[in-house]
């Protein structure tokens, strides 16, 4: 969906149908709630980025969210509104480890990882969308087992998104010198937290000619916005796999 920003009502253009915009608005928003989009408990997206997915000013969204409070389907406390509809709470990703390909969900003897503050490789700065040569943060992990066999290596990049509202991402820049140990375990977990419901593509291929497979994982939110990308060496002997599946952001 194309986004503007709009500043004024006489922006105001969607959604369409009768009775005043605003509840227009809170219909959609309501209908969007019950399908999952924004499960049940969890924190929906500011004022801005609701006014920039529904095409409407601020203030439109404003009044929308009103309504579905006054109807008790949104409870609002100093970390944003929530819905309150009835369903199942979100459940934890406590399979998900960041980075892709971790072994376990703490660190391990064998593991190392670092931060460093540099321009990403090519391919990691045209996935995030930013200008060549523009330094990020960048994660780099390695694992190996006891016996030094079963090496595996992977590095991240965060996009400008990504460091500007996850903030505890956002404090790694000031150390990442690339000496010091930087455990992300938690990255994932942090970015649902920031409001931001997780979407990833894992590509896999087999490495032509070595018994290892490359894992390219892509992330981004609910606006299609790129937050990291990690490309993962591992030994392994599987075909070509491609899955995808959506985390939602956390309440």
């Amino acid at each position: 969906m194309a986004r503007s920003t709009p500043h004024d009502h006489a922006h105001d253009h969607a959604p369409t149908g009768a009775g005043p915009l605003y509840r227009r608005v809170a219909t959609r928003l309501l209908d969007e709630l019950r399908d999952g989009t924004v499960p049940p408990g969890e924190r929906l997206p500011g004022e801005r980025r609701l006014a920039e997915h529904f095409g409407v000013s601020r203030e439109t969204v404003r009044q929308a969210l009103e309504v579905l409070r006054r109807d008790g389907l949104l409870a609002t406390d100093r970390r944003g509104s929530h819905a309150t509809l009835p369903g199942p709470p979100a459940q934890s990703p406590a399979s998900l480890t960041f980075p892709v390909g971790a072994r376990a969900p703490e660190p391990r003897t064998g593991d190392r990882a670092t931060v460093t503050w540099e321009a990403p490789p090519a391919e990691h700065a045209a996935a995030l969308g930013l200008v060549p040569g523009r330094p990020t943060l960048v994660h780099r992990y390695t694992s190996a087992t006891a016996d030094g066999s079963g090496l595996r290596t992977a590095v991240t990049s965060f996009s400008a998104v990504a460091l500007a509202e996850v903030e505890e991402l956002a404090r790694y820049r000031d150390r990442a010198d690339g000496t010091a140990s930087a455990q992300l375990r938690r990255a994932y977990d942090w970015m649902r937290r920031a409001g931001l419901a997780l979407h990833h593509r894992d590509t896999i291929t087999r490495l032509a000619d070595t018994p290892s497979v490359r894992v390219v994982r892509r992330v981004h939110d609910q606006y299609a916005r790129p937050l990291e990308i990690t490309d993962l060496v591992v030994d392994a002997r599987r075909d070509a796999l491609v899955y995808e599946f959506t985390l939602p952001a956390a309440g």
